[in-house]
């Protein structure tokens, strides 16, 4: 059975960091694209950032130089570290695409 569990979210500041982490299981983790998805209330599900089998990475204009993906195969898990957080970042942030699963609430205050 394929899991993935997210976990790190938590409520700052405006010009805050988190560290988000998504543990996955039951599949080859290092022969897959991972990626960070979220959803703000009321809003559509967004792509925010992937890392793909060979390291390259993708991010949305808007997280841009603030965000960066980064994956250990050893540990199946996929991190996407937050800097300089606003609060349109708030949402909950997912690793299974289109926002599938629990993940885990960010909430950014200004």
């Amino acid at each position: 059975e394929v899991q993935l569990v997210e976990s790190g979210g938590g409520s700052v500041q405006a010009g805050g960091s988190l560290r988000l982490s998504c543990t996955a299981s039951g599949f080859t983790f290092d022969d897959s694209s991972m990626g960070w998805y979220r959803q703000a209330p009321g809003n559509v599900c967004e792509l925010v950032s992937l890392i793909s089998s060979d390291g390259s990475t993708w991010y949305a204009d808007s997280v841009k130089g603030r965000f960066a993906i980064s994956q250990d195969n050893a540990e199946n898990t996929v991190y996407l570290q937050m800097n300089s957080l606003n609060p349109e970042d708030t949402a909950v942030y997912h690793c299974t695409p289109a926002c599938g699963g629990k993940g885990t609430l960010v909430t950014v205050s200004s």
